[in-house]
């Protein structure tokens, strides 16, 4: 059973930074990629940025510039550092890693959530 524990959500002031952090509880490079969705109230989760097996990386067009998202293989771990955090941040962010299962498609796993609240 493949887990995901996220840690580093909290209340940061406008302009302000936080790291989250999602730790695998297996091999980390086994997945075809592992990343971070956010859920606003009332919507459905969008992905914030993701990064593959072979590190190629994807940002929402929102963060580009303020998130970066990196991976540490012999943690297990990936991680999405937001700088320049703003109030339309403000969302449960959501870790997420993606199988390949071969014939039986793509199966996604899910982090707990984090809240991240950006006020002042």
């Amino acid at each position: 059973q493949v887990q995901l524990v996220e840690s580093g959500g909290g209340l940061v002031e406008p302009g302000g930074s936080l790291t989250l952090s999602c730790a695998a509880s297996t091999n980390i490079l086994g997945f075809y990629a592992t990343g971070w969705y956010r859920q606003f109230p009332g919507k459905q989760r969008a992905l914030v940025a993701h990064i593959t097996r072979t590190d190629s990386i994807n940002y929402s067009d929102s963060v580009k510039g303020r998130f970066t998202i990196s991976r540490d293989n012999a943690k297990n771990t990936v991680y999405l550092q937001m700088d320049n955090l703003q109030p339309d941040d403000t969302a449960v962010y959501y870790c997420n890693a993606i199988q390949n299962t071969g014939v039986r498609g793509f199966q996604h796993y899910w982090g707990q959530g984090t809240q991240v609240t950006v006020s002042s």
